[in-house]
């Protein structure tokens, strides 16, 4: 017997094959919350007519349609996490790679020069369910990640939010059965164990690694690291019945990164700041094994950052904060603008 609240809420998400073309969900993801909405665009008659005052009901017709909204979820060790990271990176990745003969799998996930969201779309089912017990589900197809965010600050768990933009909802799907992934667990901030900067990145059969680097010695209290990928989001036309067509790609995605941390050395931040120098950064989570000796893992590689702000300012008898803001870039050579490397159990991506 379900629950007649929250409890009983449920999301499902599967790619698919045409974008907008709605397919039955199969992988299931515990999360915090969800805004996902329909909205339509209702056209009003202004027309005036002798002796009347209000507006009639006859002279009322929708004439376009769009879904969207924010889903967040808690970052998990295995479960299908890839599939997330796929559309919200536009990476080329399918398939994850074995890792020897172990039980461990990688997948490797790239924003730059090769990532690409055209063909990429995700049909999402929200179950929600009513006081008497009822879980309606609703049903979005066409869905685009616009934007996406994945944070994580001192004694929380890791989170990433995804933002999204869709065609339609339907409410005549029926309730898709949801199982979950059985012994996941959670990143957090005490598995942060690497977090260097500097060093050499290169990449090599798809995979991109730093060599050198130094262990940041500023003491980051939380992290926040943000992706925009500007769509087209109102491509509707005549004969399409107020549904739109595939979300484009027009404008230049952003990475930008931003930490909450101490004034904890001049020379490692603000002075790279002031000298507008182009610094590699690379962050680690691991914990566990899911193979031998491969620790389940959540990697991040910017090989090409710069810091757009360093700023130091005393406002009282505590430690002396530092605001940190930093960004992205293509760095002309074969590395991606982003690495997000995950190891985990996970033969496939969902």
């Amino acid at each position: 017997m379900p629950y007649g609240s929250g409890l009983s809420a449920q999301v499902g998400v599967k790619a698919e094959t045409t974008v907008g073309t709605a397919v039955t969900v199969d992988r299931f993801y515990e999360f915090l919350d969800e805004s996902l909405a329909h909205s339509t665009t209702w056209l009003e008659g202004q027309g005036l007519k002798a002796g009347q005052a209000f507006k009639r009901a006859s002279r009322v017709a929708p004439s376009r349609f769009t879904v969207g909204g924010d889903l967040t979820v808690e970052h998990a060790d295995k479960g299908g996490m890839g599939l997330l990271w796929k559309h919200a990176l536009g990476s080329v990745i399918t398939v994850p790679t074995q890792i020897g003969a172990t039980t461990a799998w990688k997948q490797n996930h790239h924003a730059g020069a090769t990532s690409l969201k055209t063909g990429l779309g995700l049909t999402v089912q929200v179950g929600r369910p009513q006081p008497d017990a009822t879980v309606r589900a609703f049903t979005y197809r066409g869905m685009k990640v616009l934007g996406w965010e994945f944070s994580c600050s001192d004694a929380e768990l890791a989170k990433l939010k995804l933002t999204l933009d869709g065609w339609d909802e339907s409410v005549a799907t029926g309730l898709a059965t949801a199982s979950y992934t059985a012994g996941a667990g959670l990143f957090s901030f005490a598995d942060a164990a690497v977090f260097k900067i500097g060093g050499t990145a290169t990449t090599t059969g798809g995979e991109t690694t730093v060599a050198g680097g130094t262990q940041l010695t500023t003491l980051a209290k939380g992290i926040t690291v943000t992706g925009q990928t500007p769509l087209a989001t109102e491509r509707y036309g005549l004969g399409n019945a107020g549904i739109k067509k595939e979300q484009a790609e027009n404008a230049i995605p952003v990475v930008t990164i931003s930490l909450d941390a101490e004034f904890t050395s001049r020379t490692e931040i603000y002075d790279l700041y002031k000298a507008n120098t182009t610094t590699a950064f690379e962050l680690v989570f691991e914990h566990g094994l899911a193979g031998t000796a491969e620790p389940y893992e959540l990697s991040f590689v910017w090989p090409a950052t710069k810091i757009k702000q360093g700023s130091v300012n005393v406002s009282g008898p505590d430690v002396v904060p530092q605001k940190i803001d930093i960004e992205a870039y293509d760095d002309g050579t074969s590395n991606p603008v982003m690495q997000v490397r995950l190891v985990s159990t996970d033969v496939t991506l969902g």
